[in-house]
């Protein structure tokens, strides 16, 4: 017999006979009659206990998955009893599942269905498993499937799930909901949680209504609120509402990046990365993506580490840094939660985040320690280190970008690029890019039409210019409805190669000409492995396809400079199988290529509509 098996029967055997002079004891007996009347009674006794348990504490319950178990003390005691309760229920739901399917197979229930009782721990444990079936690397996206999967979390509100393995959504819209994908959405009160259990936040956006965002939160919250610099760019701190620090960071011209840490007084944290500003606007009327991850304290701080640099929340704290949040904290002492940046490595639990992060920080970065850890080439040495760059020679892979730039999306050094001269580089041609971008046609079928379209951009001279890139251009839709999306989003995918027999020929044809060199058959290892042979990646974040938000490199070789003006923030991951890239994926798939001389981009400046609306 399976040793898990034992020891469940084990244990129930034990919880039997120390609850049998229990009145809340659960026995099975073999009639159904009694069976129903006990199950009623059952269940009602549970969800008499879950609400009691509630009433007694504001603390958040946890429902799935269950938080890694390192930590001890990051669920009290009252919300551990919540918890119980909970599960059972669910037990006994599931029960009665299994009584209603075996009694159309014959009317009878099992011996080992009557006696079998699982642990709750194991119970716990399983419904985590399921919901995290899919790559640990790619963050889940509920979908229709994938919803079904996990009965356990069905009827559970967003707003009360803990996602510890991190999930990926687009956000709600009142225009089509449900989404015609039938893709699971978030809201800002489903990201927030109740705001009850909020003890601290730290927020940041390019555009925020602060009055708006207020709501969101209790008054005595405390809440650090990053937010963009006047005409002078400096940066600077001030009070705006009781317990909310506004911070600036140096930003001369620039912009803001779009991400939430946000502190529960059960412990957790929860990191949240979002493509929506902080306005009504961007939760209501368009589309936009959230990823996000809870975070268990750890049960005891750990000592900071002057070697990690490169890994999540070292590169969280850079950021945090560079958008001038350590004078507000220090202003902000009281908060209770954290007294310093470096706080979040040392006492929240990092190891499940899988996901790459990638900023931009303004300003200027020189020599290649600086320059990876930015921008563009932060998301090259990104691509890298999940070991999927393309590689070089005849045995490189052929990479499409779904979105814009080329040569760091390959996980290539740029080291190469820098070595030819730029009348060169200016000649190469366009590598497989499609830049996916609304039409005006799309804008105008959309469902608010041109009013709708004032956070996208394209001008005029820029379409008109000579060198502009028309042909990589291809049209933007939703796959959840007659919606404009505000998502920033890569999708990078490997093409397929011609079949082996077509390459053996080709290679044979070769060899009778000269040997092939090493860098011709094989691409740099660089002591980088391929991780279950991904078939691409994907970026979801902040940054818009410009050089202001990705950076514009120059200098040589010897000493690269990036040039950054906003900052900007992200995540990227791999993709691991064309679900995958569906699931991820914002809009339609393949995405309309323009049809010359009839398509036309979406131009904030041409349209009359818009601006018309704009003025009353």
């Amino acid at each position: 017999m399976d040793e898990d098996l034992k020891r469940a029967l084990a244990l129930s055997l034990q919880e039997s006979k120390a609850n049998a002079s229990s009145s809340r004891a659960i026995s099975i007996s073999d009639s159904e009659e009694d069976d129903d009347d006990r199950f009623q009674s059952e269940l009602l006794q549970a969800m008499q206990a879950s609400k009691t348990e509630s009433s007694r504490t504001t603390t958040q319950s946890v429902h799935n998955p269950e938080p890694p178990s390192q930590s001890p003390q990051s669920t009290p005691a009252a919300s551990f009893l919540s918890e119980r309760a909970q599960m059972e229920k669910e037990r006994l739901e599931r029960l009665k599942r299994v009584r209603g399917q075996d009694a159309g197979d014959g009317g009878h229930i099992s011996s080992l269905a009557k006696r079998q009782r699982i642990p709750s721990e194991m119970r716990a444990n399983g419904r985590a498993n399921i919901a995290s079936a899919s790559s640990s690397s790619v963050p889940s996206s509920s979908s229709a499937s994938s919803r079904s999967a996990s009965t356990a979390t069905n009827n559970i509100p967003t707003s009360e799930q803990l996602f510890w393995n991190g999930e990926l959504r687009p956000t709600a819209n009142k225009h089509c909901q449900p989404r015609q994908d039938g893709i699971s959405t978030f809201r800002l009160t489903e990201v927030l949680g109740s705001k009850s259990d909020i003890s601290f936040a730290i927020i940041a956006s390019f555009s925020t209504s602060v009055s708006w965002i207020y709501e969101f939160f209790e008054p005595s919250t405390p809440v650090i609120i990053v937010t963009q610099p006047n005409q002078s760019g400096q940066p600077t701190i001030r009070n705006i509402f009781p317990n909310w620090v506004m911070t600036v960071p140096f930003l001369r011209n620039g912009r803001g990046c779009q991400h939430m840490k946000i502190f529960y007084k059960t412990g957790r944290l929860r990191v949240v990365i979002s493509t929506a500003n902080l306005c009504d606007y961007d939760w209501r009327d368009i589309e936009n993506a959230v990823w996000l991850q809870d975070l268990p304290p750890r049960s005891a701080p750990i000592p900071q580490d002057a070697k990690a640099l490169d890994d999540f929340p070292s590169i969280m704290q850079n950021v945090l840094h560079a958008v001038n949040v350590r004078p507000a904290l220090a202003n902000m002492l009281a908060n209770g939660v954290i007294q310093a940046i470096s706080d979040l490595r040392m006492k929240w639990d990092w190891s499940k985040v899988k996901v790459k992060l990638v900023p931009s920080i303004a300003g200027k970065h020189e020599g290649w320690p600086n320059i990876i850890s930015t921008g563009h080439t932060r998301l090259m040495k990104a691509v890298r280190d999940m070991g999927l760059r393309t590689g070089k020679g005849k045995a490189a892979k052929d990479l499409v970008v779904e979105s814009q730039f080329y040569w760091s999306a390959r996980g290539e050094s740029a080291e190469d690029w820098l070595d030819e001269p730029k009348s060169k580089r200016a000649k190469l041609s366009w590598p497989p890019v499609k830049i996916v971008f609304p039409s005006l046609q799309t804008v105008r079928d959309s469902v608010l039409g041109e009013p709708g379209g004032g956070t996208m951009f394209c001008r005029t001279n820029q379409w008109g210019a000579s060198k502009f890139p028309r042909e990589l251009f291809h049209d933007s839709n939703s796959a959840g409805g007659r919606v404009l999306m505000h998502t920033k989003m890569i999708i990078a995918t490997y093409r397929p190669k011609k079949s082996i027999f077509e390459t053996s020929q080709s290679i044979k044809g070769k060899r009778k000409g000269k040997e092939l060199s090493d860098s011709e058959t094989e691409p740099e290892s660089d002591d980088i492995e391929i991780q279950n042979d991904p078939i691409g990646w994907a970026y979801v974040g902040s940054h818009n396809f410009t050089p202001s938000a990705w950076g514009t490199l120059s200098g040589s070789a010897f000493n690269p400079v990036l040039n950054v003006v906003n900052y900007e923030l992200g995540i990227v991951f791999p993709l691991y199988d064309a679900k995958d890239v569906e699931r991820v994926s914002c809009f339609k798939r393949p995405a309309r290529k323009y049809v010359s001389e009839q398509d036309r981009p979406w131009i904030q400046e041409e349209s009359q509509i818009l601006r018309q609306s704009q003025m009353t």
